[in-house]
């Protein structure tokens, strides 16, 4: 178990040595604090020293350094050792171990890598879903959800990490919004720390939907989607192609799902992280929510949703025969064919 999660968290970072940087100095630090947070075991809530903190970020960037040049280590295990993006096979060897581990690429070409513990473990149609509950090793960007193949896992921890953040933004100035109608329906003005708990547990469910519809939109794009996403490297035209695909997962499965069950806090919660890009080339679904969730009626939304199945679908195919110069060129022109 510690030589396994030594070499997971030597990936994290080594990958952090290379990407961790990559952002923004007040997004660096935040991410940095949350992440301190977590390896030092501080609840959410409390403040850390600041000058504590300071220090730890020097040592960490010291560590960073000294690494940043070396190759990923392949996961001792079992007495074989494994290719640590080969998430399947590692968690096949990890099975009755009560643990689980998470390997991919995310934005901007960054790696992603974890080992945790194993909440639940169960089928979602031809897809397999694993619950990570406490975290072992992790890097600073801690990605509450994603899909592998036909695997599909989500962070507790992560996510609940990033309602935190997501909250303690909010409270600065408690801005009206689909965010504030998804604290206050779990409670936030009254408990915040156990309202927060009940979020996470509550959209869990919410980000499966959006993984499952992942999977179902990248079926409906073919297998040049992910070969085109690899070839950009403008963070406005990959943000751009990803803001796509998520619009067409949303309206092919997440969507649909709350609207049938009637998940009016989650609908809240979703729209909570509608924003940027996506909202700008779908601001029909936008419109639909502000006029109508509140009051409870939900068929106006359901149709944009349904007409985002065909828009988003024929805009990803159209990005498959750009390259990436024309497909900058039209995340600027979003009035052009904005749903």
């Amino acid at each position: 178990m510690a030589e396994l999660v030594s070499a997971v968290q030597t990936n994290c970072d080594i990958a952090d040595a290379r990407h961790a940087r990559d952002v923004s100095l007040c997004t660096y630090l935040l991410g940095m604090r949350e992440f301190y947070r977590w390896e030092h075991d501080l609840p959410h809530g409390v403040a850390p020293a600041r000058d504590e903190v300071g220090r730890w970020i020097a040592e960490r960037e010291a560590r960073w350094e000294s690494l940043a040049d070396d190759d990923f280590v392949r996961l001792p295990l079992g007495g074989s050792d494994y290719d640590p993006f080969d998430a399947p096979r590692v968690n096949a060897a990890l099975a009755g171990s009560g643990l689980v581990y998470g390997a991919g690429i995310g934005r901007f070409h960054k790696p992603h890598f974890f080992l945790g513990r194993l909440d639940r473990d169960e089928q979602r149609g031809a897809a397999r879903l694993l619950v990570c509950g406490c975290e072992y090793a992790r890097d600073v960007a801690a990605i509450p959800a994603a899909s592998q193949g036909e695997m599909l896992i989500v962070r507790r921890e992560a996510l609940r990490q990033w309602l935190w953040e997501k909250a303690e933004g909010w409270n600065v100035k408690q801005q009206d919004g689909a965010l504030k109608s998804a604290l206050l329906a779990y409670g936030f003005d009254v408990d915040p720390l156990a309202a927060i708990e009940r979020m996470t547990e509550g959209e869990i469910e919410t980000l499966v939907l959006h993984e499952e519809g992942e999977l179902a939109a990248g079926r409906m794009l073919g297998e040049s989607w992910p070969e085109m996403l690899a070839r950009l490297r403008g963070k406005r035209a990959e943000i751009f192609a990803r803001g796509v695909k998520d619009n067409l997962a949303d309206c092919l499965v997440t969507l649909p799902a709350l609207l049938r069950r009637g998940s009016v806090d989650s609908l809240h919660f979703w729209f909570s992280t509608f924003d940027g890009l996506r909202r700008d080339m779908f601001p029909r679904l936008h419109a639909a929510y502000s006029s109508r969730v509140g009051a409870g009626d939900t068929a106006i939304l359901a149709a944009a949703a349904d007409a985002g199945q065909a828009h988003f679908a024929a805009l990803g195919r159209r990005l498959l025969t750009m390259d990436e110069s024309a497909i900058e060129a039209l995340s600027h022109q979003t009035g052009t064919f904005a749903l």
